[in-house]
């Protein structure tokens, strides 16, 4: 993956939304919302189901309009950009995918080069190594040549997510990209995503409903309730029990993950049977 050009610490973030009212047709999920993603972080945003956890998403990627307010990126609202550019500086894999039919995961991945490719030059050894290097980091290579209509949902998430990777772009927001995914996968991908942010410097933005893994991987936390922020920050700072009730409704305690050395929220639940 190519290395990110550094953003000068007193730049404004790169990526923010500022007093933003969204939602879908006349239902409004989130009303007068700021929020700014910390450059070369790794954002989680959590939340109960139907928070506007996925809607903020949609918003800072430009797939659903403010009906207020706006989103910026690099200095500018993000709907002044041509659709092609805005992909030259945002990958974002959604949280439902369909691919063409007959298409193989090779292909498939590759249209993630699309916005780098120019009129008179369709296709480009940087290309190639891109797909490539997408495919060996979410190991898929082996399906390089199946039909995406064959796989499983755990293979067809992780081809998703190589196509993304492919893009190689700044930011990357991810909608649920562990769905369809077995523990051992899960791990993988967050710890790959991981080792992007840390190695690369690329920011990260993904909305995970495991508050455990959020607390493990995230370098910041974005909590949501009923379409507003209700607290953000390193996750040792701001997850505690109280937290947790408050957003998840979940009663609670919070011990120190013995492995990660990060907050572990165990849920109280009934009394176990003897």
């Amino acid at each position: 993956m190519n290395q990110i050009d550094p953003v000068p610490p007193a730049a404004a973030p790169r990526l923010f939304a500022e007093g933003v009212t969204i939602g879908y047709d006349n239902r409004i999920i989130s009303k007068d919302l700021s929020v700014a993603i910390p450059d070369r972080s790794f954002t989680v945003i959590v939340g109960a189901n139907a928070c506007g956890k996925s809607t903020l998403l949609r918003a800072l990627s430009r797939l659903i309009k403010p009906a207020a307010g706006r989103v910026v990126l690099d200095g500018a609202a993000i709907s002044s950009y041509p659709a092609k550019e805005v992909a030259r500086r945002l990958g974002l894999l959604p949280q439902t995918s369909i691919a063409p039919e007959g298409i193989t995961v090779a292909d498939l991945i590759a249209r993630g080069r699309y916005p780098h490719q120019k009129l008179l030059q369709q296709w480009s050894h940087a290309d190639e190594a891109a797909v490539i290097a997408a495919m060996e980091a979410t190991k898929v290579t082996e399906l390089s040549h199946r039909l995406v209509d064959e796989l499983s949902g755990g293979q067809r998430q992780r081809v998703w997510v190589a196509m993304v990777l492919a893009q190689e772009t700044p930011l990357l927001l991810l909608d649920e990209p562990t769905t369809f995914l077995d523990i051992t996968h899960q791990i993988e991908l967050l710890e790959l995503l991981d080792g992007l942010n840390r190695r690369n410097g690329q920011t990260i933005v993904a909305v995970l409903h495991d508050l455990n893994h959020a607390c493990r991987y995230a370098s910041h936390i974005i909590a949501m309730r009923d379409g507003q922020v209700i607290a953000e920050g390193p996750p040792r700072e701001i997850v505690t029990a109280e937290l947790v009730e408050r957003v998840f409704g979940l009663p609670c305690i919070i011990i120190d993950d013995p492995i990660a050395h990060t907050p572990l929220v165990i849920p109280r639940g009934s009394i176990p049977k003897t």
